[in-house]
This record gives structure tokens, C-alpha cells and sequence, in this order.
């Protein structure tokens, strides 16, 4: 229950702000309205639900605060990540990761985008899995839900070129083992991410919460 209503906020399948049917989630899910609330309500605590007295729930708007507090995370993250890959990662892991990109670049051939997003968040889990750094991992996971919208909603063609082409620029400096580059690789990538939804947010403000 609450994992697909996570899951269809995260997708946008409720757009930010948008009102959430009760009722009709409880005649697709088959349950009554009681689970429903409880689901909603432990959304809420994580931010991705705002309830309404009177009015309803509705998903939350984006806080920009947070988007930038989660990406900070992740820059700072990721870039160390990056970097300890090129000196430590398998032979196995740097297989798993070319054979990615190659799947990348199908998704961006066949204009797959749910299938290119799924294979976007894989690279970046290759990376932190094949160091087997669990709690790092852990860390990563939590910042992604409110990445996650911002990702969806930057989607387009455009981005996933420039993304794909990002990811190469990773993987070429982390297989001749040149850690600073990987690392500057890294961060120029969600460097690029971060300005995107800069510019995104001046043109679509009312998905965002300035604050």
C-alpha cells in the first residue's frame, strides 16, 4: 500500500500538488479508506504528502531546500565514490558498468524513458555496490525520493544524450584507473543536474516550493 503509493508519487503519477483520490485509491488497491489514510500519513512524515484539514492530501509540492540538501549529499558522496572506484573497483564491477551504458544507449535509441531512468539509478548503484560500501549506500538511498521527482520532471531526449554522454566521461576516466578525473567527472555530472533544475524552477514555480 504505501510502497505504491510512494512509487506513483515518485513516478508522478500524482503530479506535485495534485489532489489524491481516496476513494479511488482504495477501488484500484481493493482495500478500504482506513490503510489508505495511514499510507498518506506516513508519506506526509517523509515530505512527499501534504494533508489538508478539510480539503484533503494531495502530492507534496517539491521543496527546493531539500532538493539542494539531498544533492549536496550526493555530490559530496558520489564524488569520493567515484574517485576510491577508479582505484578499487573489480575488473567484474567495470564489466557491469560498460554493459549499462550499452543498455543506456539502446534506451536512448528506442526513446525509452522509464527504461533509461531504471538503468541511471543502476550505474550509480554499481559504483557504491561493487565497493561494498553498505552504509554509504544506505546514505545515497535516503536523498534519492525527492531526486527522484526532479529527475522525472527534467526528463527529455535532450537530457538523456547529455546524461549518457556524462556517463561515459565517468566510465572512460574510471577504466584507465585516472582517479581525480573520475571524480571531477562525477561532480561535473550532478553539477549539470543541479543547474538544470535551477533553470527549471524559474519556469515551472508552481511544482516548487521555494523555501
Amino acid at each position: 500500500m504505501e510502497r505504491c503509493l510512494r512509487s506513483a508519487i515518485v513516478a508522478l503519477d500524482f503530479a506535485p500538488g495534485e489532489f489524491i483520490d481516496k476513494g479511488a485509491v482504495c477501488t484500484t488497491l481493493g482495500v478500504s479508506r482506513f490503510p489508505v489514510s495511514e499510507a498518506l500519513a506516513r508519506l506526509a512524515a517523509e515530505g512527499l504528502v501534504e494533508i489538508l484539514p478539510q480539503r484533503g492530501s494531495r502530492a507534496a509540492r517539491i521543496r527546493l531546500s531539500e532538493v539542494r540538501e539531498s544533492m549536496l549529499i550526493r555530490q559530496a558522496l558520489e564524488g569520493m565514490v567515484a574517485e576510491a572506484a577508479a582505484k578499487h573497483l573489480s575488473a567484474v564491477a567495470i564489466e557491469a558498468l560498460r554493459s549499462n551504458l550499452e543498455a543506456q544507449q539502446e534506451a536512448v535509441s528506442r526513446g525509452d524513458r522509464p527504461g533509461f531512468h531504471a538503468l541511471d539509478l543502476d550505474f550509480h548503484t554499481i559504483l557504491v555496490e561493487g565497493l561494498e560500501m553498505p552504509r554509504v549506500a544506505a546514505v545515497i538511498d535516503a536523498s534519492r525520493a525527492n531526486i527522484d521527482r526532479v529527475r522525472r520532471l527534467l526528463s527529455s531526449p535532450r537530457r538523456h544524450v547529455v546524461t549518457l554522454a556524462e556517463h561515459w566521461e565517468i566510465f572512460r576516466a574510471l577504466e584507465t584507473h585516472d582517479a581525480p578525473a573520475t571524480r571531477r567527472a562525477m561532480e561535473a555530472h550532478l553539477d549539470a543536474v543541479v543547474e538544470e533544475l535551477e533553470r527549471f524552477s524559474v519556469e515551472h514555480a508552481e511544482v516548487f516550493v521555494q523555501a
